[in-house]
């Protein structure tokens, strides 16, 4: 995996999606990929398997450039019918040795994390990248978790091997000190997700972070 992949990626969140109006999960990643998202990850908590594995396959295609990745989150059954590039798992999902024993070769695996100790754990067991957060506060996803600031992702990057992307309240206020952590990217979900024109919230970010 190319950590450059990680750079810029979007959340797909399919609840943030139909409260912004946007017209359907294959409207919106295509402007995301338009606007230069790097990495989309499908995140449809109410969406039956056959549907989302059918939106997969179809968004699967609209990926024209290489470097681009599509990541499932929690279902790695559906990643795999999909030909999608990894899953995303969290803690009540498939265990990570669990999925890393079935994978097959290339698949991507990643984890969230919130602690230094979580990620070197989570690395041990097989993941190839890790979410970690949340960064700032963040209303998108209800989490008990505390926020770690750039320092706490700062901590994390330097103790594993394997590429961190920053998650949670990132936007183009922040996101060049976010990367400054070290980190191999930024999530974002509200900041691109819920604007009107999610092509021209992405190209914000690019630009915000210095990339054309």
């Amino acid at each position: 995996m190319d950590s450059d992949s990680l750079k810029f990626y979007v959340i797909a969140d399919e609840e943030t999606m139909k409260k912004s109006g946007h017209e359907s999960l294959e409207t919106l990643v295509s402007a995301l990929l338009r606007g230069g998202a790097t990495t989309i990850q499908l995140r449809c908590k109410a969406t039956s398997a056959c549907e989302l594995s059918a939106a997969s396959r179809r968004i699967r295609s609209l990926m024209t450039d290489p470097r681009t990745l599509l990541i499932i989150n929690d279902r790695m059954d559906v990643a795999l019918v999909a030909k999608a590039h990894g899953v995303h798992l969290g803690p009540d999902d498939l265990p990570l040795a669990v999925a890393r024993k079935i994978a097959p070769k290339g698949f991507l695996i990643g984890s969230s994390v919130d602690t230094a100790e979580e990620a070197r754990r989570a690395e041990s067991e097989g993941a190839d990248y890790l979410g970690a957060g949340p960064v700032y506060p963040t209303q998108t996803k209800e989490t008990t978790n505390p926020v770690i600031g750039p320092k706490g992702l700062e901590e994390i990057v330097m103790a594993v091997s394997i590429p961190i992307v920053g998650i949670g309240g990132i936007g183009p206020e922040n996101i060049s000190e976010v990367l400054d952590t070290g980190a191999a990217g930024a999530a974002v979900v509200s900041s691109v997700v819920s604007s009107a024109d999610p092509e021209a919230a992405v190209r914000a970010l690019r630009a915000a972070a210095g990339a054309p």
